[in-house]
């Protein structure tokens, strides 16, 4: 039986397909190893949102070449379908694999047998335009959450972003079989799935009509009991409507967290991103999430450095978000990526200046989140314990995503407890009273 491990780059989506990919192999008689237990097969699944993404994926495969001289090593996801020819010159690198061929890479492959004498990897890539097929993918059994993938691909031309080109037009799956997909996964015994996609909130088009849309599925999903917490894990703010807003503040099960990406403060610099919405609109979706649900959390993603940020721009997103009530950042620094549009705006920002704006807004991310688990402290949340276990202690989020500690109890593993907030402790994680033993192990 030949032995395969694999190693994911990037976002979520990137985990829910690896984890489809991985089980297609167990399904077809190969045994799943972690990376280090010298598999025959290395499949490395990437992402090239940043130019460092590409080094870490050059870096991985020296690992395995070092691991297993002899090892087939595969490389999929986004950076093979933009730079095929680059990645198959890399020492080590047995096949290249695009956005079409990815989800059919045993059956192009074969027998995963290494070629010591050919040198250069081949290459299975068509064109973006012909990777429209949908995939239906989700991970189990790596973490605690599940990531469902609800949609592929994207419409919105964002100047810093290749994302279009690496994975194709917007194109979603059916309420139906997402439904059924939960259904699947519940059957695991996973109690959290985070939807997840490119532009989840585009969700319903199917060969370029719209069919169905995210509120629906929403809806739809909320009825599948045997999954006690659905999560959206990042949705833009132009496609986040009053009405989604309004569902999720009395859902059964859709929790109070929303991760939207605002990328700047600055409405001059959002034109220059080519986004398709003003910090106007940003600032009243935030309004409006808080004013029905106070205790939500908001996640917020910006980028640094972009193309024509000056210094009086930045501060202007400085302040914008240090005047809105969220919950943390995610800070991206611009790197430049090929055949975006930011490539001909000028002036371009430093490379200094970039750090060091990153390095503000770190900070920022720091307060925020401390002010909101500081707001959360004497309440009662539950908490879905994980399986991570150190120093005796195990940790959780709780439904509004604050991420907290307490002693560790086996029991608790996958499970949903009631637990009063009562400390944030030096690193950043919220402490609970003990659980209670009846409650426990009743």
């Amino acid at each position: 039986m030949k032995k395969v491990a694999f190693y994911t780059l990037g976002c979520k989506l990137n985990y829910s397909e690896t984890s489809t990919i991985g089980r297609m192999f167990e399904e077809r008689g190969y045994q799943k190893v972690e990376f280090n237990q010298k598999p025959d097969i290395f499949i490395i699944n990437t992402c090239s949102v940043t130019e460092n993404a590409d080094k870490k994926c050059k870096k991985i495969v020296k690992e395995a070449n070092k691991i297993n001289p002899d090892g087939y090593v595969a490389i999929i996801g986004c950076y093979a379908q933009l730079k095929p020819k680059e990645i198959s010159e890399i020492e080590g690198v047995d096949a290249v694999l695009g956005a079409a061929e990815k989800f059919r890479l045993i059956d192009i492959i074969g027998d995963f047998v290494k070629e010591p004498k050919d040198p250069t990897a081949k290459v299975y890539n068509s064109k973006i335009e012909e990777a429209i097929d949908y995939h239906t993918s989700y991970s189990l059994n790596d973490r605690t959450r599940t990531f469902l993938k609800v949609q592929d691909g994207c419409d919105y031309p964002c100047s810093y972003c290749t994302i279009p080109l690496a994975r194709g037009k917007s194109r979603s799956d059916t309420i139906q079989n997402v439904v059924k997909a939960a259904y699947e996964i519940a059957e695991s015994g996973v109690k959290e799935i985070v939807l997840t996609g490119v532009n989840i909130g585009d969700f319903g088009l199917q060969n370029d009509e719209r069919k169905e849309t995210f509120f629906e599925l929403v809806k739809a999903l909320d009825n599948v009991e045997r999954i006690e917490r659905f999560r959206i894990s990042s949705i833009e703010p132009n496609l986040l409507a009053d009405e989604i807003i309004e569902f999720v503040a009395n859902s059964k099960r859709f929790v109070p967290h929303f991760h939207i990406p605002l990328q700047s403060g600055s409405n001059k610099v959002l034109g220059l991103m080519r986004r398709r919405y003003k910090r106007e609109l940003y600032a009243d979706r935030v309004a409006k999430i808080k004013e029905l649900m106070p205790d939500c959390c908001i996640g917020v993603d910006v980028i640094v450095g972009h193309p024509g940020e000056t210094d009086e721009e930045f501060m202007t997103t400085y302040q914008f978000l240090n005047d809105l009530d969220i919950s943390y950042l995610h800070v991206f620094t611009y790197s430049e990526r090929p055949n975006t549009y930011a490539l001909g705006i000028k002036p371009v920002v430093p490379a200094n200046k970039r750090a060091d704006r990153s390095k503000m807004l770190h900070i920022l991310s720091d307060k925020k989140r401390r002010f909101f688990y500081g707001q959360q402290i004497g309440k009662n949340f539950s908490v879905l314990f994980e399986e991570d276990v150190q120093n005796g202690l195990m940790q959780g989020f709780t439904e509004n995503y604050v991420r907290v500690v307490a002693k560790y109890d086996p029991l608790l593993i996958n499970e949903t407890q009631n637990v009063n907030l009562v400390n944030i402790n030096a690193e950043m994680l919220v402490e609970v009273e003990e659980v209670c033993e009846e409650l426990l192990h009743s």
